[in-house]
């Protein structure tokens, strides 16, 4: 997957964000919906409350693109 450039990014909507207040995490395709999957352990300095609403981002995206998820729960991923 190619790295998102600034620009690009600026223009990405807050929406598209599993983390919309931090920017972080785009899932706005498929594959930025597998990359936040993988990296969503990864994020610092969000809360428990933070990533159960990221987590609902990521799965309505997941749908959304037709990308499968095994778990059901964020606390689940390895």
């Amino acid at each position: 997957m190619a790295k998102i450039k600034e620009a690009t990014r600026d223009h990405i909507s807050d929406e598209s964000f599993a983390f919309p207040k931090e920017r972080k995490e785009p899932i706005h395709d498929a594959a930025h919906v597998r990359n936040a999957i993988a990296r969503f352990k990864q994020v610092e300095g969000v809360t428990d409350a933070e990533r159960d609403a990221a987590w609902k981002r990521i799965k309505t995206a997941a749908n959304k693109h037709n990308v499968t998820l095994k778990e059901k729960d964020w606390r689940e991923l390895n």
